[in-house]
């Protein structure tokens, strides 16, 4: 709780923050030789769009509005793609009203990253290669010690079906089911559910529960379904998925990336089904943001982006279990 005293009598705490700021530095290199721009994006926002979580809400006196705590930069970022920008990046706070516990904290560093014409194949390939400059850079090698497992960033990492990996691990096949047959699979799998769980956050706990914490080294989970992935492009050869990963390393998820949804009828109606989740009591679900939607209708290249958890990849790169640990001053 004192920072200040920890780092003066605690050996390898300064050392660790200087390894933050190696990450950091690192990846900064990396986007700028790429030739993105850094940005930055509002943090009081009007809606909390971009990702699904709870926000924390404030009053804007001047205004005298409610406002919200950004929880993503990523509608925003998209505007600026919008604008004519080839490549843009934030690295910034994002707020989300939640759990704490070892590896969240309701106030987290959070990187995004958006580059037209590209789309999830390429931002696989382009962090896989990230991550092994970032490692090789903080520890003089692409690997690294965490939780007594040597994890290895060294590219190419595997690439895995969602639906294949929950298949691998409990032996159902969820392709094609409905609601009603997943959540009894769910039930059967010993996980609790309730009415405002839809067919994608049924597939997200069971993914949760059952699979997520065996990957310890670095994996891509893709082609999630559409129902949990509001701003995903439609999968180009696989009907009902969307084209997007997430990273997954030493049991958690590191990263989320997409081919970016740019067709405005589609997402909105991709809104207007998170306002149904939203009816339903899920009080995670998306709000319909109009201006981005006006936003789209002006029109979005092709568009790939991701999102990393800054902490996290410094407790990766430090070998910290705690996401205390690599923050100043925990709450």
């Amino acid at each position: 709780r004192q920072g200040y005293v920890d780092l003066i009598v605690n050996d390898g705490v300064k050392d660790t923050f200087l390894k933050r700021a190696t990450v950091l530095r690192t990846m900064r290199r990396v986007f700028d030789e790429a030739g993105y721009t850094e940005v930055e994006t509002p943090t009081l926002q009007s809606i909390a769009g971009g990702a699904s979580a709870r926000p924390f809400i404030t009053h804007f006196n001047a205004l005298d509005q409610d406002m919200y705590m950004r929880i993503a930069t990523e509608l925003y970022l998209k505007r600026l793609i919008v604008g004519g920008f080839e490549g843009v990046y934030e690295i910034g706070k994002n707020f989300r009203n939640e759990g704490m516990d070892r590896t969240h904290n309701p106030e987290f560093t959070c990187m995004e990253l958006y580059v037209q014409y590209k789309d999830y194949n390429w931002m696989m390939s382009f962090t896989e290669n990230l991550l092994e400059t970032i490692c090789t850079e903080v520890n003089g090698k692409p690997e690294c010690m965490i939780d007594g497992n040597l994890v290895s960033f060294k590219a190419p990492y595997r690439r895995l079906p969602i639906l294949e990996a929950i298949k691998e691990e409990t032996g159902y096949d969820l392709e094609g089911k409905s609601e009603e047959e997943i959540r009894e699979i769910a039930n059967k799998l010993g996980i609790e559910t309730d009415e405002t769980m839809g067919k994608g956050k049924l597939i997200d706990e069971i993914f949760g529960e059952t699979c997520e914490g065996k990957f310890i080294q670095p994996t891509f989970i893709t082609d999630y379904p559409v129902e949990m992935s509001p701003l995903t492009k439609k999968h180009r050869s696989k009907p009902g998925l969307t084209e997007r990963f997430e990273l997954m390393v030493n049991g958690k998820e590191l990263a989320n990336a997409y081919s970016e949804l740019n067709d405005p009828i589609d997402q909105e109606e991709r809104f207007i089904e998170q306002m149904r989740l939203a009816d339903k009591g899920d009080d995670k679900a998306m709000i319909i943001d109009q201006d981005f939607l006006r936003a789209l209708q002006y029109g979005m290249p092709p568009t790939s982006g991701i999102g990393i958890g800054i902490d996290r990849l410094v407790m990766l790169m430090t070998g910290k279990t705690y996401i205390q640990e690599v923050l100043f001053f925990p709450q």
